[in-house]
């Protein structure tokens, strides 16, 4: 009989009651003896089932010595075993290597061998489930002045996701027809939606021209030097898509993303206030700079007011923790993921994460650490993670200031790791900054003619930005131009001259 957390004995009259973890010994044996008398139930299970599930330790050896057989091609048997456990104390004490003989004579049918397993894997989580709980309020209970409450309950909910992680039965091989409908099914969803992308749409037609929109299970990597407006882009491609989230249902009944996402947006370097100026600057076409300095007129505060209204229902979220390590990270996402849904989560920026392997020798290490967290994490939750990186200052050595994928700061794995890399480029930046000055003995004429060229190459690109893809698994390499309002920090799609329309006669 199964023994259950609601099964409650006292030990004696008046004791209080004491509850058996929950077991099923029956279904041990059940299982173990369809596997020796038939070594095929024994693929059944072996998928999920681990010999640390079993709560008997005596099967779990036994469970392990079957698995070495099988995975050297051997029979299992308890002819075979008998060897391996004639000096198995414990084993001695239920009855030594005939206990083996009795669990296979006692089995009637294999055909409940996967069922058998997915009970004992149940019952395992269910224990470890008890384990934590108990961990739980245990550390509650103590006076640890470096182990806030917020910290602990960070901790609680690893153990909880770890535990989720390995309780998944799902996997394995499917059927290449199964991936040929889900394909087509994407392809479908392309058609309808507004943007045409198999992706979440970013609102730069260019851009998304080039890669489809950001993909589910990507990680992509935005790139660039300091004030190229890698934030700002990152906070307009998220707007974009949270402006036009359209949830529907799927066939399994749960809500869908039709058009659009929901996203979480982690800030570890700007504060959520400070996200909110910028993106309150972009609505209202108030510029953000006058906006905290507060020299704003009384009728912004009504485009204040229209503009909140409006951002009032966009499934934006921002998350400001700073220092927040991957595996904190991925607590949140996952979090968000079951309590509002989530399409697209952006990270701003990835040198600002820490790693949770604190014995790594160097910044090298934990940079491949946590770019292999974050594509592990786009996998999991099967959405793009768009994560934003610093460039090294190699960049400000060379004439040409466009970035390359040598320029990625501390670590290759980050080149290695991601599906996409692009890179925001400004040459208006450094071409404001290299204003031409007079040489000496220079004449007026040569002076001005240099004035007039820098002039009208500043005049080229002024207001314009560039998005580099330099890697991309799914498509081409290539460059998008955008437009860029240095006072609102938004980029925009650039209309050029051969783009407007021809008029109508």
């Amino acid at each position: 009989m199964e023994n259950t957390a609601s099964n409650v004995t006292p030990l004696r009259e008046g004791d209080p009651l004491y509850r058996a973890a929950p077991v099923n010994l029956e279904a041990e044996q059940a299982l173990l003896g369809a596997i020796l008398v038939n070594n095929t139930a024994y693929h059944r299970v072996s998928e999920f089932l681990k010999p640390d599930h079993f709560a008997e330790g005596v099967h779990g050896r036994i469970f392990a010595a079957i698995s070495k057989l099988m995975e050297r091609g051997q029979l299992a048997n308890p002819v075979t075993l008998k060897n391996l456990f004639d000096q198995d104390g414990a084993l001695q004490e239920i009855g030594g290597a005939a206990y083996l003989a009795r669990l296979a004579a006692g089995v009637v049918t294999i055909i409940n061998a996967e069922d058998y397993g997915r009970t004992i894997h149940d019952l395992f989580l269910r224990r470890q489930l008890i384990a934590i709980g108990e961990e739980v309020v245990n550390e509650a209970y103590e006076h640890d002045l470096e182990r806030g409450a917020n910290l602990q309950i960070e901790t609680a909910e690893k153990r909880l996701f770890d535990l989720a992680e390995s309780g998944q039965l799902e996997g394995g091989f499917q059927p290449f027809v199964t991936a040929l409908g889900q394909a087509i099914v994407q392809a479908e969803a392309a058609f309808k939606r507004s943007g045409k992308t198999t992706g979440v749409a970013t609102g730069l037609t260019d851009l998304d021209k080039l890669l489809g929109g950001l993909h589910s299970s990507d990680l992509i990597i935005l790139a660039g030097r300091p004030s190229m407006g890698k934030t700002a882009l990152a906070t307009n491609m998220g707007f974009y898509a949270a402006r036009h989230y359209l949830a529907g249902k799927g066939p399994d009944g749960r809500t869908v993303a039709e058009d659009g996402a929901v996203v979480g947006f982690f800030s570890l370097e700007m504060s959520a206030e400070q996200l909110a100026t910028r993106i309150l600057s972009e609505e209202s076409k108030v510029p953000s700079n006058l906006i905290r300095k507060g020299e704003v007129k009384s009728e912004d505060f009504d485009r204040f007011v229209l503009a909140s209204q409006h951002l009032a229902s966009i499934p934006f979220f921002v998350d400001d923790t700073p220092a927040l390590s991957i595996a904190g990270l991925r607590t949140r996402a996952r979090r968000l993921l079951r309590q509002q849904g989530l399409g697209l989560i952006i990270v701003d920026y990835l040198q600002l994460i820490r790693g949770d392997d604190h014995g790594a020798e160097n910044r090298v290490q934990e940079i491949s650490e946590i770019t292999r967290g974050l594509k592990a994490l786009a996998k999991e939750l099967n959405v793009p993670v768009l994560a934003l990186s610093q460039l090294s200052r190699a960049v400000e050595a060379r004439e040409d200031k466009r970035p390359m994928l040598s320029d990625l700061r501390e670590s290759g794995s980050i080149e290695q790791d991601a599906d996409v890399v692009m890179f925001v480029f400004r040459e208006e930046y450094y071409l404001a900054r290299a204003e031409p000055a007079r040489r000496p003995e220079e004449s007026d004429e040569r002076f001005n003619m240099r004035y007039a060229d820098w002039q009208q190459r500043l005049e080229q690109v002024t207001n314009t930005a560039e998005v580099i893809v330099a890697k991309q698994r799914h498509g081409p390499i290539g460059k998008a131009t955008l437009r860029f309002d240095g006072e609102t920090t938004k980029f925009d799609n650039l209309i050029s001259s051969d783009r407007i329309p021809d008029a109508y006669p």
